[in-house]
């Protein structure tokens, strides 16, 4: 059983939970992801960490309602318990300094971007984020982004908030006036797909997390299988990371749409 310390919500759908979990918070690493059940009889849920305090013992998580498991993680108070979480589980991002880095997150994908971000920062790289979502409420963690990045761009589709377009607008501008030498995009698959799509013309390495397709988190059921450079890969155990330009995209939308 793991306690819930702190909650906060970003929308009527999006919390954040703050959670005791002291061996989890010692050995995660960005990209890191975790196995939630939120009861006895309760579905597993695979969430990417998006913080961890050691002194504290805790790991932050931030998730949507968007079934009967996850509506019931986002309804739970400080005090309550999460029946179970494991982790942390899966391949954690190649951290380095490559130079210029340009980190995209799409709605809730900000929020497992944020551990990439600050550890690209802390790498010596040069850290511009760009942060997109319907409209301003759906954006997320922009305090704590913009503490960790040289800049930050904001795009939402109205215009509320930042410049009107998609995060491929914002990509492109940043293109267009400076080199940049690895492009990270975490978010609605489709929306990484055509990052991917713009980065290639570009020539620009990127890398994508794939942790939406996830299911068992341990690579037993297959559901999360995608192809990867021609081959079968499964997200929990050889992602959730990989190369955005070898991803099979248009598979995984269509398989997305069958769940």
């Amino acid at each position: 059983m793991n306690k819930i310390l702190e909650k906060e919500h970003f929308s009527e759908k999006v919390v954040k939970l703050v959670v005791e979990a002291p061996m989890i918070a010692k050995a995660r690493k960005p990209g890191h992801f975790v196995i939630v059940i939120p009861n006895e009889k309760g579905e597993r849920i695979p969430l990417t960490i998006a913080d961890a305090d050691v002194r504290r013992g805790t790991i932050t998580l931030v998730t949507q309602a968007i079934g009967d498991s996850t509506a019931e993680i986002c309804a739970k108070e400080p005090g309550d318990c999460l029946h179970d979480v494991v982790g942390p589980l899966g391949r954690a991002t190649d951290i380095r300094r490559y130079g210029t880095v340009v980190c995209c997150g799409g709605g809730v994908g900000v929020a497992p971007l944020l551990p990439i971000l600050r550890a690209m920062k802390a790498a010596g790289n040069k850290v511009i984020s760009i942060l997109a979502a319907r409209t301003k409420d759906l954006i997320i963690l922009q305090e704590q982004v913009r503490e960790a990045s040289d800049e930050v761009i904001i795009m939402t589709d109205d215009g509320s908030l930042g410049d009107k377009g998609l995060v491929t607008d914002g990509l492109q501008k940043v293109i267009d006036r400076e080199k940049i030498d690895l492009v990270c995009t975490i978010g609605p698959a489709v929306m990484m797909k055509f990052v991917s799509l713009l980065t290639a013309r570009h020539q620009v390495p990127t890398i994508c997390s794939l942790n939406t397709i996830m299911v068992d988190g341990t690579g037993m059921c297959g559901a999360c299988r995608v192809t990867v450079g021609g081959k079968m890969r499964f997200v929990c155990v050889d992602g959730p990371e990989f190369d955005a330009h070898q991803v099979d995209f248009d598979e995984m939308l269509m398989r997305l749409r069958s769940y």
